[in-house]
């Protein structure tokens, strides 16, 4: 069973995102994290897409290197800036032919610096048909639960991803840190008739310049006592622990809340994903 799909109607799901390394370093970094988060046995991990496009040949190297290298399914990360749709039947053909099977239909990021070249997709939602049309995926799509930055209400937000979610199979959420957005998503979406497993994304944070960073580019709301519990670290050793505390108690809180599997940002560490997993011990089983 390869379809993230599939393996949403079997049960809760565990799954990690990586980024593509630019370095010899940063690949040997991201090859001992595969290794050392592979006998967590997860459902999958996603590898994730720069700006414009950017990384598409590295992003498909490393989905290509899961893919033929380990036992752990790889999804791949597609976005539309910049992208011609004979670009993306090439990409689609080039997974199908690895047998990669998985992927996420993006709008995507384009360069601070307006580099992108022109492309044939506005929105995700075209991305989204043309990888659905070809039958050969289980294909997902990014949720916002603080809506998404560019969105011009809150509705107008939930209507978009319902109309992506009538397509897609699934969708993953960009992180947050109070499990009552996660919650609030899911009922707006039942509301309007969608009934998709939403898989919530949670990035454990270690420092407040860290998440204060993401969170900008994101439209994630920082909250106060996140704030608080981190500044008041000893050290970065303590900051680390209470990071992972903290994305440990979301996590049980969104089993709590029905989350149909957990999705950790890891950036491209093991030992805060590794501990989190303890923390969770059977629930996910």
């Amino acid at each position: 069973m390869a379809r993230i799909s599939d393996k949403l109607a079997a049960g809760r799901t565990l799954s990690f995102e990586f980024f593509p390394p630019k370095t010899s370093k940063a690949q040997l970094t991201l090859d001992r994290t595969v290794a050392e988060l592979a006998p967590l046995g997860p459902d999958f991990v996603s590898i994730t897409y720069g700006a414009g496009g950017s990384d598409r040949h590295r992003t498909g190297d490393v989905v290509k290197w899961i893919r033929r290298e380990t036992d752990v399914e790889p999804m791949a990360h597609l976005t539309c800036v910049g992208h011609t749709r004979t670009d993306v039947a090439g990409l689609l053909v080039e997974y199908r032919r690895v047998g990669v099977e998985n992927i996420l239909a993006l709008g995507g990021d384009a360069p601070i610096d307006g580099s992108a070249p022109a492309g044939d997709y506005q929105y995700a939602l075209d991305l989204l048909d043309d990888v659905a049309a070809t039958g050969c995926f289980s294909v997902g799509v990014a949720a916002h639960p603080e809506v998404h930055p560019r969105s011009v209400s809150r509705e107008a937000d939930r209507r978009h991803l319902a109309e992506k979610l009538q397509l897609a199979d699934f969708a993953i959420t960009q992180f947050f840190f109070d499990p009552e957005h996660y919650v609030r998503l899911v009922d707006e979406l039942a509301a309007l008739g969608i009934d998709k497993p939403i898989v919530p994304g949670i990035m454990p944070v270690t420092n407040v310049g860290q998440v204060t960073r993401m969170a900008e580019m994101s439209g994630t709301d920082v909250p106060s006592w996140l704030v608080d519990r981190l500044t008041a670290a000893h050290d970065a050793a303590d900051a680390k622990q209470i990071g992972i505390e903290l994305a440990s108690e979301l996590c049980l809180d969104l089993i709590d809340a029905g989350a149909p599997g957990l999705h950790l940002y890891t950036l491209n560490r093991s030992e805060i994903a590794k501990e989190i997993r303890v923390n969770l011990g059977s629930v996910l089983v």
